[in-house]
């Protein structure tokens, strides 16, 4: 993951060198990054000015929901049905009660390490048990630049974490980062093809 990270800080200039080195290879280029696209693409603004909430935002509705999270007292099992019927791979874990205090996070990686590897019962365990502790909770906030994220995301080896601005407001996936620096590549090589064409002024 490391060298995802260096690799994208250098692909601007890797693209611009390979599209005047080898115009003819444009079109191939350019349609094989079309591909790995999300239904709601980031809006091209660099990834210097590309933001986790810009990210939140092309998850539209489903950044935020009641689905994305569970409690301490919940049941392991409860919390895992809850992962795999929304095909996600973690939950925010709060403490009981009418305020939403974080107290930590759930991932499948908590399940298998500490459930089916242990042999423990997952009707019987309690989220709270199993989960990473608030204190030890990786965060970012809505206004984090996204290659910031990737490196965090990176640097411990983590694959979802919570977008918190005082409270929750979603959550980022390493998937829903590397698409988004993926598009903005994709975007820049456009606006390179279209300057190298005499398209773009």
């Amino acid at each position: 993951m490391q060298g995802l990270v260096r690799g994208v800080r250098s692909c601007q200039e890797i693209l611009r060198a390979a599209i005047l080195k080898h115009p003819h290879e444009r079109r191939n280029l350019l349609s094989r990054l079309g591909r790995v696209t999300s239904s709601l693409p980031v809006r091209e603004k660099g990834l210097e000015n590309l933001t986790v909430a810009d990210v939140l935002m092309t998850k539209g509705e489903e950044k935020i929901g009641s689905w994305l999270r569970c409690h301490t007292t919940d049941t392991v099992y409860d919390a895992v049905k809850n992962m795999a019927k929304n095909n996600i791979g973690s939950l925010v874990v709060l403490k009981p009660g009418e305020q939403e205090i974080i107290a930590g996070i759930i991932t499948e990686r908590d399940y298998l390490r500490k459930i089916i590897a242990q042999g423990r019962s997952s009707k019987y365990t309690r989220v709270g048990e199993i989960m990473t502790d608030e204190n030890k909770l990786i965060t970012v906030a809505s206004d984090t630049n996204i290659l910031q994220a990737m490196q965090l995301m990176t640097d411990y080896h983590i694959r979802h974490v919570p977008v918190i601005d005082g409270k929750i407001v979603g959550m980022v996936s390493i998937v829903d980062v590397v698409r988004a620096v993926v598009e903005q590549q994709g975007g820049e090589l456009k606006r390179l093809n279209e300057f190298i064409k005499g398209e773009y002024y």
